[in-house]
């Protein structure tokens, strides 16, 4: 994956530097496992930092004591050289304002040993990754958890807050890591180390203008050239590819890169022999349309029991997101082809209101506009008498229907979450439940929701969604797919100025209605494929229910799983026993995204701490670490 490690130890009890050398040289080393970047290291004064990165994309710089070290591609009054060294005199005028200054895709870290000062930072959109623990002697800090687990003070204890956070979003949101102790910054965050004390803040947040209202021609304009400028930002030294799904996002940027690139771009799409998972006749339609060098590759459920193992060892987090195994092998076939490089579209649906769900609340919006007592006095006790007890089609649907629109945001989202559907006391033991607070999650989610109160819905939505749908899920989904690939991602529609754009766009040009991404679609109608403009969404997801039906080597790699989940008390034995006897065959689709994130996390366990049967291929014997998991 490349990144930054290293720590401060500000009581001045660090080893000498040979000792520390070596030191940090294991902490590198997961971060460099898969794609063997180079190593620039730094050890001075009780401080010591490490970048890896392929060419480009690190810069250490050490000036009067500082050691000023970056991750990524950040620019500096729009230039890429000599960020480090002007972040170095940055820090000494301006301390943590200095990190204002950085756009692009970055992770920043400032280590001031003479005066015990760290300052750590990450980009807006949090692309990249920074973890930090504290310790008896200063900051311990690295871009996996797996690199902080390499230090002797880096904490080993498994949170079962964590544990259960997962079971509810199918991954670990920020700020919050799998380990007690260890946290992660989030977009646009930094957090400053002095004098013992870490304390962390936000340098940037996303403010959104909904009332700068701009003629249609000046908007598209301006957002052709930022779309384009950002793809040409990635160009460099390295040798381009782009995701291709057959959607809007990455079909635009396929075709840009074919007009920036001067060439016709690579696209690479990952299809899916299963009836209504498979969309590679879109992605086929977009490369004919822009002329791009087309590959294909169709995944198996042979692909997918192949990569499950590989899939858990390189997330240093649980993570149950099936699509992380197509990601992989899309950016295994371009890494294959020489690219190094991957252009993802994520970011586009976030910005621009691509998700489904957008106009499915809509719906529910026109209910909540109804007059309370036709509400509240005829139609709701109206239409649950005539619906309850009978199996009524369009009767419960409409029953359905209210039961939703009653609910507040953002708890209205979650309606169809697993873990509410079966009910965490028919899911979890009970003593793993006395030791988390099952209302966490709920609290999370309406943080983000109601952070900037008096927003249209659409943004509040957008922004509940750019920290869990994207910082927390999409981007360490294809990071990680590319990181066991061996290659580098990129993601245009999250440059600073893209960010800037959509901040400005009003409500309505976002969703108008029920139609969703309404001004990137007017604006791109000349460019994209009508086909693909007109497409429903659809999503990258495995057929996995089906697979674990008909392929017994999913079917008994999953059950083995589950059966090995049993022993560590934390779901039922008896739920595991439903799902795999009776929910499974009941609706595949439905409880076999339960089955698959059960068998992650049991994967995750087997690859980072010592398990019967794990391979040595997958993880090595520095990452089998005894872990504990904390239980109250």
């Amino acid at each position: 994956m490349s990144g930054i490690c290293g720590w401060l130890d500000a009581g001045g009890h660090g080893a000498d530097e040979v000792r520390a050398r070596d030191l940090l040289a294991r902490m590198a080393a997961p971060l460099t496992r898969y794609d063997d970047s180079p190593l620039q290291t730094r050890c001075d004064d009780g401080a010591a930092v490490a970048v890896a990165a392929q060419a480009g994309s690190a810069q250490l710089h050490r000036a009067d004591g500082v050691l000023v070290a970056l991750w990524g591609r950040p620019r500096l009054n729009g230039s890429e050289a000599g960020v480090a060294q002007a972040m170095a005199a940055l820090w000494r005028k301006r301390g943590i304002q200095a990190c204002v200054e950085l756009s692009g895709p970055f992770a920043l870290c400032i280590l001031d040993p003479r005066r015990g000062e760290v300052l750590l930072a990450l980009d807006r959109s949090a692309t990249q990754s920074m973890i930090y623990q504290e310790w008896a002697h200063g900051l311990l800090f690295a871009s996996s958890s797996d690199a902080v687990l390499a230090h002797p003070a880096g904490t080993r204890e498994l949170d079962a807050q964590s544990i259960y956070n997962y079971l509810y979003f199918h991954m670990v949101p920020a700020p919050a890591t799998i380990y007690r102790g260890q946290q992660r910054l989030q977009a646009g965050e930094y957090l400053h180390y002095r004098a013992g004390k870490a304390v962390g803040g936000k340098y940037w947040q996303m403010r959104f203008r909904e009332h700068e209202s701009r003629p249609f021609a000046e908007l598209k304009n301006q957002f052709i050239d930022i779309l384009h400028n950002s793809v040409r930002e990635t160009l460099g030294q390295h040798r381009l590819g782009a995701f291709l799904s057959g959607g809007t996002d990455s079909s635009t940027l396929a075709g840009v890169l074919c007009v920036v690139g001067g060439a016709p771009a690579r696209s690479y799409s990952i299809g899916f022999d299963a009836p209504g998972y498979d969309e590679m006749d879109y992605a086929r339609i977009a490369a004919r349309h822009f002329g791009t060098e087309h590959h294909e590759r169709y995944v198996t459920a042979d692909d997918v029991v192949a990569a499950i193992p590989r899939i858990a060892a390189v997330f240093d987090q649980p993570f149950g997101n099936a699509s992380a195994v197509p990601t992989y092998y899309c950016a295994q076939m371009a890494k294959n082809d020489g690219i190094t490089l991957m252009l993802g579209g994520d970011g586009g649906d976030e910005l621009f209101g691509g998700n489904q769900r957008y106009a499915r609340q809509a719906v529910f919006a026109r209910y909540e506009r109804l007059p309370s007592a036709l509400r509240q006095v005829v139609l709701e006790p109206l239409l649950f008498k005539l619906a309850s007890g009978q199996q009524q089609r369009l009767l419960c649907k409409a029953r359905s229907y209210i039961e939703q629109a009653l609910l507040p945001m953002p708890a209205r989202l979650e309606t169809y979450n697993l873990l509410q559907r079966y009910g965490h006391n028919q899911v979890l033991e009970a003593d793993f439940l006395a030791s988390i607070d099952a209302g966490a999650p709920l609290r999370l989610l309406n943080e983000a929701y109601w952070l900037a109160p008096g927003l249209s819905k659409i943004n509040q939505m957008l922004a509940l969604d750019l920290k869990f749908t994207l910082a927390d899920n999409d981007l360490p989904k294809v990071n990680k797919a590319c990181e066991l690939a061996g290659v580098e991602a990129a993601y245009p529609f999250l440059s600073d100025a893209m960010l800037a754009f959509s901040s400005r766009l009003e409500p309505h040009q976002k969703l108008r209605g029920t139609r969703l991404r309404y001004f990137f679609k007017q604006a791109l109608r000349d460019t994209l494929p009508r086909a693909i403009l007109h497409k429903k969404k659809h999503g990258f997801g495995l057929p996995v229910g089906h697979w674990l039906q008909q392929h017994a080597g999913l079917r008994n790699l999953a059950f083995d799983s589950l059966h090995d989940l049993k022993a560590r008390r934390i779901v039922r034995v008896e739920f595991i026993d439903a799902l795999m006897d009776r929910y499974l065959a009941e609706h595949p689709a439905y409880h076999g995204t339960m089955v698959w994130v059960l068998m992650m996390l049991e994967q995750w366990f087997c690859q980072h701490q010592a398990c019967k049967g794990a391979s040595d291929t997958t993880a090595s014997d520095e990452d089998h670490h005894a872990l504990e998991i904390r239980q109250g």
